[in-house]
Formats: structure tokens, sequence, C-alpha cells
């Protein structure tokens, strides 16, 4: 089972989404950005890090030290359920492909339905499929 299926399912069982996997492999570091309805707490760090401490052993994961934080303030989103959960929110996002000759956009996401996501910027709705996006990030509430 590969590592991301595998921190998708260990993590969903105990009750959080997986929201993003760096490796490092100079220095054999994983590090893991989880989160869940209410946000990650320091203790549900602490409670992940030593759950998969212990199934990495057991699954002979090699590393040489694990993170594990939530995805911050600026949350990516990736899936489209990540958007689902968002609607109502002020979204930032980078296009593969250029629409009217624009790769960037900010605004509020309206819908997302069946790969489409609905992207309200200052008045107009904007249709963006899913597979276009690049880079989505939450825009913080300061």
């Amino acid at each position: 089972m590969a590592l991301e299926e595998l921190l998708e399912s260990t993590l969903n069982n105990m009750g959080y989404e997986l929201v993003e996997i760096e490796r490092l492999a100079h220095n054999k570091l994983i590090r893991i950005f989880v989160d869940k309805v209410g946000g990650i707490t320091i203790d549900d760090c602490v409670v992940i890090s030593n759950h998969l401490s212990h199934l990495f052993a057991v699954e002979n994961i090699d590393y040489g030290r694990l993170e594990v934080s939530s995805p911050g303030l600026d949350r990516p989103l990736r899936k489209e359920t990540d958007f689902s959960r968002f609607i109502g929110e002020t979204i930032k996002l980078k296009l593969h492909v250029p629409i009217q000759g624009q790769k960037n956009f900010t605004g509020i996401l309206r819908e997302v339905n069946n790969g489409i996501i609905k992207l309200e910027i200052d008045g107009k709705v904007l249709d963006l499929e899913l597979s276009n996006l690049g880079k989505a990030r939450l825009v913080p509430k300061l």
C-alpha cells in the first residue's frame, strides 16, 4: 500500500483528514498536514504522531523524522470534498491553463458540482474545472 493510501485510511479511521504529505529525501523527513472540523490542536498532533510512529514501525516505513501539523489558515484545497467543505469562503487559486488570459483568481467559492467550481469575483460568477487547478488555498480571515 502506498504511503498516501495508508495515511488516508489510518487518519480517516482516527477522525482526521489527510491534507498534504511532504517527503524530503535528504533527511528522511515525512511532514504530514492534517485537519478536522473545528481545527487541529497540539494534542491532536501528539496523538497522531504517536500512532503513526507505531504504524510506520509495523509497516517498515523508513523515515528519519516525522512532523504532524495543521494545514494553517491558508489551507490548501485539492479534492472536491475540500471545496464543498469551504463553500462561502474566499479562496485564491492558480490555473494550469489561463482563462481569458488570466491564471490567478481570488474570489468567493459559491458552488462545487461534478468537477466544476463556481467562483464569484466582483459580483460575477466564473465556472472553473477542478482539473485545470494548479493550486488553491483559503484566504485567511484575520
